[in-house]
């Protein structure tokens, strides 16, 4: 026992390696023996190993779609209809995750025979116009699934051999949200926002390709329906890793505004009627809400609209969101576990400072919304425009101990103001600015009054 190295007259070494101790490399000493930093790290990069490999993407947390659609409930205002398609589509994406046989198809006996009954998946198109929560419904829906999703934006998106990025770099991103599992990543979901900005342009000069917007639909044809893609772990670099990927059981889910989409329908359910004498009938034009035109939505509409056949067909569950009213914007200000009132009150809590809004200044940031046609993405900046001159002098007043964002004056003179009350008693009132709504990108290119005015009617 004299002569063992764990003994306090040797020095000590790690019991994995055998190095010796030094002032450069610290042993961290156990019951038994002792290990080093090196073989320390070694030993978790097994233990991962062991976890991932026990991760079985076939045998999922089945959830059901009530309680996805109930955990969507907690962030997203309305849109139920949406709800309720995207919870059946992951439900059913679970499903076939479940029930898979190990193979690139998902068979299953029916009613215990020997027939095979092959589950294909049901691709999902959401259009509905700016603002109403396309992109923060996907988003929040990420955080309840359990395998692999990425988001993509299709405004970056080239024919192969352009400038910019190829269809297939989706699937790169995907097969790294798997940690290069391509079990997991072959049963992944991937979400492509603004697919309405591919829509195949107008025929104007012959020589011109369009490498951003019909190309990009065929080269999605393929990848969307079903095929085995190659993707190299290493980027464009030659020599590079390279592993098939199959996007059979991938399920993909496009959104978009699709701005003028609105229009199109309107003309299908109400052709212009022109006539000429006292015999001609009399043009009686009826009111048709936002909502009732994107619930006749045909893929006929699409069609003219610049998507091309093929690509409809690849996505058989079309859905919409309806536009936000006043009362929608209202409640989206208030209920959600993060809520734009709930973040600023935490914000002023910070400092010691509370924060109230009454009901009529909420309404009022709500109609301005309204009025703006810009939907729930606007109101972020409507607040922080606010209350810039409040958050400015908060960190200076330290005897500050409340605001309350409040209406003053009459109706048409109504505005908004803020009521500060200090620690001495003291009460200060002070008008806010008018809410400023950023300029959106997309609503360069077509003015967004169309939309408020549906909104408003």
């Amino acid at each position: 026992m004299a002569d063992s190295p764990s003994s306090s007259s040797a020095q000590p070494t790690c019991s994995f390696c055998g190095i010796e101790k030094s002032p450069q490399i610290p042993l961290i000493a156990g019951n038994y023996g002792h290990i080093c930093e090196q073989c320390v790290k070694l030993a978790y990069q097994v233990v991962s190993s062991w976890g991932r490999r026990t991760n079985n993407p076939s045998e999922p947390e089945l959830k059901t779609p009530l309680a996805i659609k109930d955990f969507l409930d907690e962030y997203i205002i309305g849109q139920d209809e949406a709800k309720k398609t995207l919870s059946v589509a992951v439900y059913n994406h679970y499903l076939r995750l479940k029930f898979q046989d190990g193979q690139s198809e998902s068979r299953i006996p029916l009613n215990g025979g020997n027939d095979m009954v092959e589950l294909e998946k049901s691709n999902i198109l959401l259009a509905g116009p700016s603002g109403t929560g396309k992109t923060l419904l996907v988003k929040t829906l990420a955080r309840i699934i359990g395998v692999p999703f990425v988001i993509g934006d299709a405004t970056t998106l080239t024919q192969a051999g352009y400038v910019g990025e190829d269809v297939d770099s989706l699937l790169k991103r995907l097969l790294e949200a798997a940690e290069g599992d391509v079990q997991q990543a072959q049963w992944g979901i991937v979400y492509i926002d603004e697919i309405d900005k591919i829509a195949r342009r107008g025929g104007g000069g012959a020589s011109a390709r369009d490498v951003s917007g019909e190309g990009v639909q065929q080269a999605l044809l393929k990848m969307v329906e079903g095929s085995e893609v190659r993707i190299s772990k290493s980027g464009r670099r030659e020599g590079g890793e390279e592993v098939v990927l199959n996007t059979q059981n991938i399920l993909f889910i496009v959104g978009g505004a699709f701005p003028g989409l609105a229009e199109l329908i309107s003309k299908r359910l109400q052709p212009p009627k022109s006539g000429i004498g006292f015999s001609a009938p009399i043009n009686t034009a009826t009111t048709i809400s936002n909502e009732q035109l994107l619930a006749a939505l045909q893929p006929d509409d699409l069609l003219q609209f610049g998507l091309i056949p093929e690509f409809i067909g690849r996505f058989p569950v079309i859905t919409f969101l309806q536009d936000l009213d006043v009362d929608s914007l209202k409640r989206i200000l208030t209920e959600p576990r993060n809520a734009l009132t709930k973040q600023y009150r935490q914000l002023f809590a910070f400092q010691n400072v509370g924060l109230e809004f009454t009901d009529d200044s909420l309404t009022f940031i709500a109609k301005e919304a309204v009025k703006r046609g810009t939907g729930a993405r606007g109101l972020r900046g409507m607040m922080e425009s606010m209350l810039l001159s409040t958050m400015f002098d908060l960190p200076s007043r330290a005897n500050l101990k409340s605001c309350t964002v409040q209406i003053s004056g009459e109706e048409e003179a109504a505005q908004l103001s803020v009521r500060e009350e200090f620690g001495d008693g003291e009460v200060l009132q002070e008008p806010l600015p008018t809410p400023v709504v950023p300029v959106e990108a997309e609503g360069l290119a077509e003015p967004s009054a169309s939309r408020s005015g549906q909104a408003l009617s």
